[in-house]
């Protein structure tokens, strides 16, 4: 028996006594919800071994509502420089939790480091920049792979098994005593209307749907007997407030994300752009509509079902160029989608009982 293979079995009998499983995820919303697939996995495979995450600030509140995860390990590393120093000082952290195994689903060489420098006997990653020595368990053939939860979910997989029909889908479970807090605290307990929730952001304004469409919506909800609350970040704070403009409608972005996720929890029905508040949106299970343009649903929705995946009825050759910004200039993937044929989707979204009666006679 080589080297290797030595080292292979004595990982393989920690395993086997429990010892905790790290994931370093990829930190954007979207995808650290993802994430919770691959829970999903490692629990179905190791059912006592406990399960970490590697989180940044922003991302940490998410695993507070993650069956399955232990907790959040929360570090800030630099994206641009390798900054030894912290890598360093996470290992030592890392090292004080004794774990079997870390799941690395980015491909940068650093993205390893951490668990490399606190001994994490197997280190299971994709094949990217060389990692032969940071990764121990190299995962080749990637490239093949159509989607990016492919690849990551295949890292919870015995190494060469073949791919499930499809993946478990994330989950975020909100507490309702602690839903309802959040309402009285926002002063927002006194809602005898279903409520719709508008995530206007995203990364790159390709991506984003147009304020000026999410306005005429916001009117047309309004009207209708909705009530409305906009949702997001601190950059999206200027948007939601042309959005929300001098009507009734609610600006609730924040600089925590537990404000955006406590509130699509009690939201009725959630419409937002291809973002990461999408992907909160559905595991929260409440019904949720995607608007797509430059990205292709496939690909990037969420694997919780939507009730509707919106793109604009029009042939463009550019579509999908997963673009952060229309190289083209001229938008037509989000600007052809109008706020009519967003609205239509939304009544049949919510079930009739909870249903303005206006909308609920014309359905």
């Amino acid at each position: 028996m080589n080297n290797n293979s030595l080292q292979y079995a004595a990982d393989a009998t920690q395993r086997a006594g429990g010892s905790p499983i790290l994931i370093v995820p990829y930190m954007w919303i979207g995808d650290f919800v993802r994430g919770h697939s691959v829970v999903k996995l490692l629990r179905r495979r190791f059912p006592d071994r406990p399960i970490d995450l590697l989180a940044t600030a922003l991302c940490a509140p998410l695993v507070d509502y993650m069956p399955g995860v232990r907790r959040a390990v929360v570090a800030e590393l630099p994206r641009r420089r390798l900054a030894l120093g912290a890598h360093r000082m996470l290992a030592q952290r890392l090292k004080r939790e004794r774990y079997g195994t870390a799941l690395v689903f980015p491909k940068k060489w650093k993205a390893a480091l951490a668990p490399f420098l606190a001994g994490i006997p197997e280190r299971t990653g994709l094949l990217g920049e060389a990692r032969f020595i940071v990764l121990n368990d190299v995962r080749s053939g990637a490239g093949k792979l159509p989607r990016m939860i492919d690849e990551c979910a295949a890292l919870a997989l015995p190494r060469g098994a073949p791919l499930p029909p499809e993946w478990p889908a994330p989950e975020l479970r909100v507490p309702t005593p602690e839903a309802a807090d959040w309402r009285n605290r926002r002063g927002l307990t006194r809602q005898d209307r279903p409520i719709v929730a508008l995530a206007p952001g995203a990364v790159g304004p390709a991506k984003r749907w147009p304020a000026a469409a999410y306005a005429a919506l916001v009117g047309r909800l309004l009207a209708e007997g909705f009530a409305v609350w906009v949702l997001g970040g601190p950059d999206e704070k200027s948007l939601a407030q042309q959005i929300v403009g001098h009507t009734e409608a609610r600006d609730l972005t924040s600089t925590d994300l537990r404000e955006a996720i406590l509130a699509l929890a009690c939201a009725s029905v959630a419409v937002s752009n291809d973002s990461g508040l999408l992907h909160v949106a559905a595991a929260l299970g409440t019904p949720t509509i995607g608007i797509f343009g430059p990205t292709s649903p496939w690909h990037w929705a969420p694997l919780n079902p939507l009730v509707a995946a919106i793109q604009a009825k029009i042939d463009l050759p550019c579509r999908p160029c997963h673009k952060p910004v229309c190289r083209l200039g001229h938008h037509r993937c989000m600007g052809e989608i109008g706020p009519d044929e967003v609205f239509s989707r939304i009544p049949h979204a919510i079930p009739p009982a909870a249903a303005p009666a206006s909308t609920a006679q014309a359905g």
